[in-house]
């Protein structure tokens, strides 16, 4: 164990209370691997994904510790439908995506895209969810609610239950699930987030807590951190926007050019893609959403089938102007490609130097 165990971290056998977010099966492996606690995004993935992935996962990490992490909004359409959404689509948004088409001369996709091949769905949830359950992850995670019937299933089957949060009401209702962690995501974390900033919500979450830990999430980037989120009463961190500056997340190079080159002011919160709050770099794409002749972003998941197959064709053409990824404001720390574990290494040297200090500062009675 390090310098910076916690109970969280002892409770889960592994070296450093560092939970590491990631869409890339290699980055998630990589942080388990070095020691903390690896989370797979799989939100996007068919069922049969998830179960292939995280098989892989498994073959990657050995013994050591991982989870898996589910979006599950309220209020999507019970089937996997996309004609029934494509129908109520208004036109006036249909013909503003067609014209991005040509303005930005994009090719079209030779596939759906990521976010229209499927619709995020009552039922879509329900075979994601089982794809989980029946797996050998460690650790279960939820964002936009954990399902009550689910928890209780994850926890009879020896996994440990998460939920990420972003406000006190969030926090009592996911308690009321017996969750095991709570993870206070505060305003500055990178994709889904909400609006009250980290250092207001993490203490309150944790007064709220009682014996269930929190971890702080939201612009998390170096030890001071760290340090800081110990000190509110956290017993662990989450990290998403640190890893997709690493070689294992294996960004295409005009996503990475405009990754590294951000600052935490380029992390800007947009609707246009899936309909949610999603914090990204600042693109054309976020550019055009927000002039005031766009429309209005649909909810989701209108949202993610007027646009995923423009946000594929995007991607997969690398149409510079436009291409974005989610990303929080700690990206004003990352700028230069390197590593999951020197990642790793330089967030936990830099809080126990920080610890340290902070121990020696106090024993002088400064």
């Amino acid at each position: 164990m390090s310098g910076l165990a916690t109970s969280l971290s002892r409770r889960l056998g592994v070296a450093h209370p560092i939970f590491g977010f990631a869409h890339s099966v290699d980055a998630v492996a990589a942080v388990s691997n070095a020691g903390g606690i690896g989370i797979y995004g799989a939100t996007r993935d068919t069922p049969e994904e998830i179960h292939e992935r995280l098989k892989r996962l498994r073959m990657l990490v050995g013994d050591r510790p991982f989870g898996v992490d589910l979006v599950l909004p309220n209020g999507m359409p019970p089937r996997d439908d996309r004609e029934a959404i494509e129908r109520k689509l208004p036109e006036a948004h249909r013909r503003f995506v067609a014209a991005l088409y040509p303005q930005y001369q994009v090719p079209p996709a030779t596939k759906a895209g990521m976010r229209s091949r499927f619709v995020h769905s009552v039922e879509m949830a329900e075979q994601q969810i089982a794809a989980v359950l029946e797996s050998d992850v460690n650790l279960f995670a939820w964002g936009f609610g954990a399902p009550p019937a689910a928890v209780a299933e994850a926890k009879a089957r020896g996994k440990l239950t998460v939920a990420l949060i972003g406000s006190p009401r969030h926090a009592k209702g996911a308690l009321d699930t017996g969750i095991d962690v709570l993870v206070a995501q505060g305003y500055d974390a990178g994709a889904h987030t909400g609006p009250i900033g980290t250092f207001s919500l993490v203490p309150q979450i944790v007064d709220i807590a009682g014996d269930v830990p929190v971890v702080a999430a939201g612009g998390v980037a170096t030890g001071r951190h760290i340090a800081a989120a110990l000190a509110m009463g956290a017993e662990g961190v989450w990290l998403g926007t640190a890893w997709l500056a690493t070689r294992e997340h294996a960004l295409p190079p005009t996503v990475l050019k405009k990754l590294l080159a951000a600052r935490s002011e380029d992390a800007v919160i947009c609707r246009a893609d899936s309909g949610k709050t999603l914090r990204q770099i600042r693109s054309a794409w976020s550019d055009e959403w927000s002039a005031p002749d766009a429309p209005k972003p649909l909810r989701m998941p209108y949202q993610d089938i007027l646009v995923g197959d423009l946000l594929g064709a995007i991607d997969e053409h690398e149409i510079e102007p436009l291409v974005h990824v989610p990303a929080g404001q700690s990206i004003g720390y990352f700028d230069r490609l390197t590593t999951v574990v020197e990642t790793m290494q330089k967030l936990v040297g830099e809080t126990e130097a920080v610890l340290r200090r902070l121990a020696i500062g106090a024993s002088s009675g400064d």
